[in-house]
């Protein structure tokens, strides 16, 4: 298992969002990222709270920010290296951005997203 602190994996997740190409993060707004160490109730690596902009009616002004929760213990106790866990917050992330566009598994596949 690796060990990294709260810190270094939220600039590890940092790093990783930067890297994203833009067509797929140039439309999320209103949107937070968050790293906890984990879901209190569930075994996840991350998980998306919010509505599926295909699934919004009116939305303006004043909404609370959609959340993309990104959980660190279970990333650090699911890989053996850091080339290893950057690939695995990817995906995570990748998998909880396209939530937000309401885009299942499988068109996540044909995007080429995952």
């Amino acid at each position: 298992m690796l060990e990294l602190d709260h810190d270094a994996f939220e600039a590890l997740v940092t790093d990783v969002l930067d890297e994203l190409p833009d067509e797929m993060v140039e439309g999320l707004d209103n949107v937070v990222f968050l790293v906890e160490d984990e879901h209190p109730e569930e075994d996840l690596l991350g998980i998306y709270e919010g509505v599926a902009i295909t699934e919004r009616g009116q939305y303006g002004f004043g909404e609370l920010p959609d959340r993309i929760m990104v959980y660190r213990l279970p990333h650090l106790d699911s890989t053996d290296s850091l080339e290893e866990l950057r690939a695995e917050v990817r995906t995570t992330i990748v998998h909880e951005i396209a939530h937000f566009y309401g885009i299942d598994d499988e068109q996540l596949h044909e995007l080429g997203w995952a």
